[in-house]
């Protein structure tokens, strides 16, 4: 297991023993996705950026130049489970475009100041993704 496994084993441990919260970081999300490749469970912390009844995960990983791997997950498996707080409920990943693209990453913007840094750093749109509940 390298580094970056290790720690995001340790923030997902908090994360669920803490009610949501993990001691030095901003509100997280857990999402779980389905890996592309692997077809295998894969969890992501994010940070929780709500938007109205909706999260919004955004595919920033730093400003870099690739997109991070559960956003190509996603894309190939777009359901998804999403874990706020103590609750747990099953969600549908949605890339957004255009000006719903533009306002939403405004809104993560003003959650999270540094999204706006990573996209002028990165040599690609940073995608948007709406995380809606799916109905019952």
């Amino acid at each position: 297991m390298n580094e970056w496994q290790k720690r995001n084993d340790e923030v997902i441990k908090q994360f669920r023993a803490n009610g949501g919260k993990v001691e030095g970081w901003a509100p997280l999300i857990l999402m779980t996705t389905t890996g592309a490749k692997s077809g295998q469970p894969r969890i992501i912390p994010l940070m929780h950026v709500s938007d109205g009844d909706r999260v919004l995960a955004i595919a920033s990983k730093g400003g870099s130049v690739k997109h991070p791997e559960w956003y190509l997950n996603i894309l190939a498996h777009p359901e998804v489970t999403v874990e706020v707080g103590n609750e747990k409920y099953d969600a549908v990943a949605r890339v957004l475009t255009g000006a719903e693209r533009e306002k939403a990453f405004a809104r993560a913007a003003e959650v999270f100041p540094p999204y706006a840094e990573y996209q002028k750093k990165a040599p690609r749109e940073i995608p948007v993704i709406a995380l809606e509940r799916r109905a019952r």
